[in-house]
């Protein structure tokens, strides 16, 4: 790839399809979207959630290279306003093009008007809240493990157990069966089973957004097990004839999406590296 402004050069992806799709990015940058994940993507991994936060320069490189394409969309499992206030979204200049679809694109806050938009909550997430205690309690799983509290859904992390892994595989049943039991389905990752409503996952955001803004192309950046839909909406979309780039943000946890993806890069600052450079390469 040729070198930018600033003297840093594009990373080539490893596949065709990729450096295809990365070609037709740059080549209509005005037609392209930029969708990513949050956690581990944009923002390390932490053992508290709550206490996660963007990598230092993601604002500036987003806010560098969102006026620049069709838009920029930020596709997470959390509420919508909890990545923008932890992402630090809000009010930035030249974040106009971004939109963080929440909850697996159940919610929508967009940054030209700031006001999310989200359908009722499922039932089924205040049935489960109030079962989860009893439940870890009675499997003696509540030492260690932490339970996120998401609004349209609620999660159980095991990172802080003396064995995270397998307190998430001994979690793993129990979880599915009372998720089942109130209409709800278990997503799995990074040392955390989240009970959500089913429906939506990040493939279908990242594909009806696509629809929505007429993407000519679509570059789509992930960490874990949930992203896996949106590596498939955009395979499905390269079918279709709309080039597309799956990146990885690297890690020793998931290896799942790395040999998937188009491009590997070093975790969430290979990410902003990337985004900083394709900013500086479309100057």
């Amino acid at each position: 790839m040729t070198g930018s402004s600033s003297g840093s050069t594009l990373p080539e992806p490893t596949t065709q399809p990729g450096r295809e799709g990365l070609d037709a990015l740059l080549a209509h940058p005005g037609k392209a979207l930029i969708g990513l994940d949050f956690d581990g993507t944009l923002a390390p991994i932490v053992a508290d959630p709550e206490k996660a936060r963007a990598h230092p320069e993601a604002l500036s490189a987003l806010a560098a290279l969102a006026p620049k394409v069709a838009a920029v969309a930020v596709i997470t499992g959390r509420p919508a306003e909890v990545a923008v206030r932890n992402g630090g979204f809000a009010d930035v200049p030249g974040l106009e093009h971004l939109v963080v679809l929440g909850h697996y694109g159940a919610e929508r806050w967009d940054a030209r008007s700031g006001q999310t938009s989200a359908p009722e909550p499922h039932p089924g997430v205040a049935a489960v809240r109030a079962e989860l205690p009893e439940l870890l309690d009675r499997l003696g799983a509540s030492q260690g493990t932490w339970i996120e509290e998401k609004g349209r859904a609620v999660a159980v992390h095991t990172r802080r157990a003396a064995d995270p892994q397998a307190a998430l595989d001994s979690l793993r049943e129990p979880l599915a069966g009372l998720a089942s039991r109130h209409g709800l389905i278990v997503e799995p990752g990074r040392m955390v089973l989240e009970l959500r409503p089913p429906g939506m996952d990040k493939g279908v955001a990242l594909t009806a957004f696509a629809r929505e803004i007429t993407a000519g192309s679509v570059l789509y950046a992930g960490d874990d097990l949930g992203d896996l839909p949106a590596y498939a909406a955009v395979e499905k979309l390269r079918s279709n004839g709309t080039p597309g780039l799956l990146v990885c943000s690297g890690s020793d946890e998931v290896t799942e999406l790395s040999t998937r993806a188009d491009l590997v890069v070093d975790g969430p600052k290979g990410v902003v590296h990337l985004l900083r450079t394709l900013a500086d390469q479309l100057s």
